[in-house]
């Protein structure tokens, strides 16, 4: 029994950790760009595909991290100068506008490979013992990797001078403008970086799930779930929403059902939207 506990804590916080950092990009667009990119999932699965191609071409997987932040910067570039700017970054239309894109990104993976799922090798085998429980090497790279860049996230966007920069684009953008801050190249900058990062994500987490073309809709869903919940351009608002919706998702998948898990996050979720509508930690 204790040793069960032991095992289901650790993958509470893995939960928690890989929901956040699948957030993260998602969070960036949206909590800073007030962007809600539907696309967001199908960016993350073309990072998986990404790693996919090049464990399959036998390169190194790590060469998959640079590889798919640049697959995913590109093809993010490309829709924020030609789908998102001229629709002036409307939320509405930019919703509607990479629902849309989503749409068509994941018929163009069908058509190049098929709608089977693909596997990715884990790159590193292994466990290790925690508690007298053995646990998966990786996920614990995982794990460690994702405190590092929620850290990390954290402190740049409190103390660096970009980040000043983009408070004060959201807060003012004629102001910004006013005083030099070059909020157009600053809003791409910042829209690429979101992509990027989804394409990441999903090379970190392609090796532990099947690769599919259909992969990113349930990864946009609890993405949304965790920003409505926790709030939206904050990192508290995003590690706190990670936490609720990735440690409930865990918890009941495990002890009831995945269905019941669902089912309790669209719940809360709406919820929230009705009662707390900005989240637990809104951007002041």
């Amino acid at each position: 029994m204790e040793s069960l506990l032991v095992t289901q804590a650790i993958n509470v916080v893995y939960e928690v950790l890989i929901l956040a950092v699948l957030v993260l990009g998602l969070a960036v667009v949206m909590g800073l760009l007030n962007v809600l990119n539907i696309a967001h999932g199908e960016f993350v699965m073309l990072g998986a595909y990404t790693a996919y191609t090049v464990q399959k071409a036998g390169f190194p997987y790590l060469a998959a991290v640079p590889a798919a932040a640049v697959v995913c910067g590109v093809i993010g570039l490309l829709v924020e100068r030609f789908l998102i700017r001229p629709l002036r970054y409307d939320p509405f239309e930019t919703l509607l506008a990479t629902w849309g894109l989503g749409l068509l990104l994941r018929k163009l993976v069908e058509l190049v490979f098929g709608r089977g799922f693909r596997s990715v090798d884990i790159p590193i085998g292994g466990s290790v013992s925690i508690f007298g429980e053995a646990y998966p090497t990786y996920r614990l790279v995982l794990m460690a990797i994702a405190v590092v860049v929620v850290v990390a996230l954290f402190v740049w966007y409190a103390r660096a001078a970009t980040g000043a920069r983009i408070r004060a684009m959201v807060g003012n953008p004629v102001l910004a403008e006013a005083v030099g801050i070059r909020t157009r190249q600053l809003a791409r900058n910042t829209f690429v970086a979101g992509t990027a990062w989804a394409g990441i994500a999903g090379v970190m987490i392609a090796p532990l799930t099947p690769v599919e073309p259909f992969m990113g809709l349930t990864l946009i869903v609890n993405s949304f779930f965790a920003l409505v919940v926790g709030g939206m351009g904050t990192v508290t608002g995003l590690f706190a929403g990670s936490t609720i919706i990735g440690g409930l998702q865990s918890v009941l998948s495990a002890s009831v059902s995945p269905t019941t898990a669902y089912l309790a996050m669209l719940i809360l979720s709406i919820l929230f939207l009705w009662q707390r509508p900005r989240g637990l930690f809104p951007r002041p």
